[in-house]
């Protein structure tokens, strides 16, 4: 089986720091490496930004446009130029290439987020390379990815990539920002999270002038992405020619170790693709039949109940101290949970009024967070 390799590049690389012009050696060196790996048998996905950056200079304006419609309406005129250079590019090299234009709804109903896995796979068989964006014409803030990295640690759980590369403006995760601390230490392998709490990491929260994304949110994406099973790196974007450096064994950027893939295809959608709309806090009893024995969850060990949503929306399901374990599919409302909880199942019926499901998330809705999900 082909590996299958998600490539995220951010604005700070595809654009000129100064005028948000397009860095057109750079696309070149991107599109060059990309086609390159795609005829040694690698599937390719590219997830770009740009869009709001290019319609920018396209429109000679100075700095990003905060208003949601004024954005929207210079990412519809973005986008299409960004395109247009990509094809331009790729055709030279006689690389088909389709545009996907996503927005967090198209993952959050099973049958849409079904679609857009069947388009992924009839695509990488036919030997295009994808080049995804998020839609900023039509999304919504509620239902925004809210930068790339996400995006781009999404599609790679959805076609069960091997790889996600983060090409950024650094060339790997460091302690502090190097352009400003010069004792900041590199970080070259990060085998779980905790160890970020180890290295006194600090990050600053947002990208260049032209993006939306910083450290946290590349840090974000390789949790979301190694829960998944994809191996991540971060590395320098000017330099596009590191993706084969690495995939030939060199120690280039920091590399996230992947975890252990959901079993199935349900687990990966419930894990990455919903949108939790509460939380619900469990005693130790019940975090413990869920992490190591894969029981379902009841009412009996949830202490507190976080949120309003509805009945089979999307919850997170946490320890006392509020680490995620677990997020699933809920069978009652916060209203009904927050009268049932403590509560053994038989009395439920006798709280309620009116019969209920046995468990409040069954375990076959239950995909559980970081090491051993299943």
């Amino acid at each position: 089986m082909p590996q299958t390799l998600v490539v995220k590049i951010g604005t700070s690389s595809l654009t000129q720091p100064e005028t948000g012009l397009l860095a057109l050696s750079t696309i070149a060196d991107l599109v060059e490496t990309l086609s390159g790996l795609r005829r040694q048998g690698y599937r390719i996905v590219l997830v770009s930004s740009g869009a709001v950056g290019v319609g920018c200079a396209r429109l000679g304006l100075t700095e990003r446009p905060r208003p949601i419609a004024l954005k929207q309406a210079v990412a519809a005129v973005g986008q299409g130029r960004l395109i247009r250079v990509y094809d331009d590019l790729f055709t030279s090299l006689q690389q088909p290439i389709a545009q996907v234009l996503l927005t967090r709804s198209d993952l959050v109903q099973r049958s849409s987020y079904i679609n857009v896995e069947r388009t992924f796979k009839e695509l990488l068989g036919l030997g295009v390379i994808p080049i995804v964006n998020e839609n900023d014409t039509v999304a919504v803030d509620e239902l925004k990815f809210g930068d790339n990295d996400t995006l781009s640690a999404l599609v790679a759980s959805l076609v069960q990539a091997d790889w996600l590369f983060l090409l950024t403006d650094v060339d790997r995760l460091y302690s502090a920002d190097p352009r400003s601390n010069p004792d900041a230490q590199p970080i070259l392998r990060v085998e779980y999270f905790a160890q970020l709490k180890e290295f006194q990491v600090k990050m600053g929260d947002r990208g260049s002038r032209w993006g939306t994304g910083g450290m946290v949110t590349k840090i974000a994406a390789a949790q979301i992405a190694t829960e998944a099973g994809v191996r991540t790196v971060i590395t320098q974007g000017r330099h596009p020619k590191n993706i084969e450096r690495v995939l030939n064994g060199e120690p280039i950027g920091t590399q996230f170790e992947p975890q252990l893939r959901p079993a199935n295809a349900r687990k990966r959608w419930i894990a990455h693709g919903l949108v939790p709309m509460g939380k619900l806090y469990l005693d130790e009893g019940a975090v413990r039949a869920i992490r190591n024995a894969g029981k379902s969850l009841l009412a009996a060990g949830i202490t507190q109940v976080e949120g309003e949503f509805e009945p089979q929306e999307a919850v997170l399901l946490c320890d006392l101290a509020g680490e995620e374990i677990a997020r699933g599919l809920v069978n009652y409302s916060s209203h009904e949970l927050q009268k049932i909880k403590g509560s053994q199942s038989e009395a439920i019926e006798s709280i309620l009024g009116y019969p209920g499901a046995e468990t409040v998330v069954h375990r076959d809705n239950l995909a559980l967070s970081g090491y051993g999900q299943g």
